[in-house]
């Protein structure tokens, strides 16, 4: 020991060195059995959830593996010293010694922050397989608002920590004099604040949740996500569109999912040849085989006897299908449409039209 403590490298004896080396291997030796022992202290603050261990640790390992790194690191350089034939300023001042000071506490508060945000996203994970199911869809749809808002307020939180810490600003002043500038922020950033203030209407209304389909004026699509300033539709040929919050709470807006039926309406247009008794017919036999779909007998169909056209005789027909599924309405209308032209074959009416008129 005496001979270990008079041999020096770099001003440092052998047992600095060896204290400093000891000490940074059991941080590297121990770091993923810490990391996994506070996977398991997150995970018993979520007792009823359904995530399993594995899923908490693949979140959190990484970045808690590199924070108990650089603390053991830390530790470990307290047992060293710099050479004074170096001629370092003191970390007081600004030189090397100050430079190294303020990127490792830089490194340590991004490295936090890593944590904050791999936690809050087991907090999304336990929300996800919590709220599955077409009955949580209402719920379901918080999810991305919730993981964007908290990582701007994370973000957010860790640059004015960086601001007060490293670059040594006055983050008081800064917060009030950013309040007194807030009037001309928002004048400039007006158009993102409605978005933002929209979104919340949104959420806290619920005119719509994400899966369904919507028509805001001529668009038609389903919600895939609600965000913080727009909404994502997936439109019927498969297109996205992207509408701002703002134009979705200030006009009018049908869910077309919420809707129990699907109506269908078309005029037959009959030659003017076409009697009575053909139209009767062709009324009473349509009416019939509309009856005969089961999702179509709890509202009556409507076919009558429209009147006089230009060039025709023209018979309404609608009936409402009972369903808010676009590919069971069209099936069931496809049908319908057959068992209507078979009946105008049977009854013997030809459809008229403006150009043989």
């Amino acid at each position: 020991m005496e001979h270990l403590s008079n041999w020096y490298f770099l001003e440092n004896s052998a047992i600095d060195l060896l204290l400093f080396a000891t000490i940074l291997v059991i941080g590297l030796v121990f770091k993923r059995l810490i990391s996994n022992f506070f996977s398991k202290i997150v995970l018993r603050f979520f007792p009823d959830s359904s995530i399993t261990i594995q899923d908490c640790v693949h979140l959190l390992r990484k970045p808690f593996e590199l924070l108990v790194f650089w603390i053991f690191l830390y530790l470990a350089a307290q047992n060293l010293h710099i050479p004074e034939s170096w001629h370092w300023v003191s970390i007081e001042n600004f030189g090397i010694r100050y430079l190294m000071s303020k990127s490792f506490e830089t490194t340590i508060i991004i490295t936090t922050t890593w944590v904050i945000i791999r936690l809050m996203k087991v907090v999304i994970l336990v929300a996800q397989v919590k709220w599955q199911g077409i009955e949580q869809k209402s719920k379901q749809q918080f999810i991305p608002f919730l993981n964007d808002l908290s990582l701007v307020f994370i973000i957010a939180g860790c640059a004015f920590v960086l601001l007060g810490r490293v670059f040594e600003v006055d983050v008081v002043a800064l917060i009030t004099g950013l309040g007194l500038g807030g009037l001309a922020l928002a004048l400039a950033a007006r158009e993102t604040l409605e978005n933002l203030f929209a979104s919340f209407t949104i959420f806290l209304d619920l005119p719509f949740v994400v899966g369904d389909s919507i028509q805001v004026g001529a668009i038609t699509g389903d919600i895939e996500k609600i965000g913080f300033r727009s909404t994502r539709l997936r439109g019927n040929d498969g297109n996205l569109i992207v509408i701002p919050n703002r134009l979705l709470t200030s006009q009018s807006l049908e869910n077309l999912s919420e809707r129990d039926y699907r109506r269908a309406k078309f005029i037959l247009t009959c030659d003017l040849n076409t009697s009575p008794e053909q139209i009767n017919a062709a009324i009473q036999l349509i009416t019939s085989g509309i009856i005969q779909e089961d999702l179509c007998r709890k509202k009556e169909p409507k076919v009558v006897f429209e009147g006089f056209g230009p060039y025709s005789l023209d018979i309404s027909v609608m009936f409402f299908v009972e369903t808010k599924d676009l590919a069971v309405y069209q099936q069931i209308k496809q049908r319908i449409n057959m068992q209507i032209l078979e009946i105008l074959n049977q009854v013997k009416i030809t459809l008229a039209s403006s150009v043989s008129a």
